[in-house]
């Protein structure tokens, strides 16, 4: 249990920090195909944006966690993004349950 939970917050720790640090890259980089699509319709975009990177798809599942993204806020943390993940992950879970009952 405590090597699955090792991988697991490696992960959050390693979206958080890309965040960070290369934010312009592209959403695919640390996302699947299936959770950019969910991201993108569960999560509405606060204004028009035209490109889509990574940090926009890590500041959706912040929002997720329950972080605010008012202009003032520092870059969200490990807890938010857990908490974003923990939801993004049931969502994903949901999806594909519903995908293979109903076709």
């Amino acid at each position: 249990m405590i090597a699955i939970f090792c991988l697991i917050s490696w992960r959050i720790f390693w979206l958080t920090m890309a965040n960070r640090t290369t934010p312009a890259e592209p959403p695919r980089y640390a996302l699947t195909k299936l959770e950019i699509e969910l991201l993108d319709q569960i999560v509405k975009d606060r204004e028009p944006c035209s490109q889509k990177t990574l940090s926009h798809y890590l500041t959706k599942i912040a929002r997720l966690g329950g972080y605010l993204a008012r202009a003032s806020d520092p870059p969200p943390g490990n807890t938010v993004m857990w908490r974003g993940m923990v939801r993004l992950t049931d969502i994903t879970l949901g999806a594909v349950s519903m995908a293979n009952i109903c076709g």
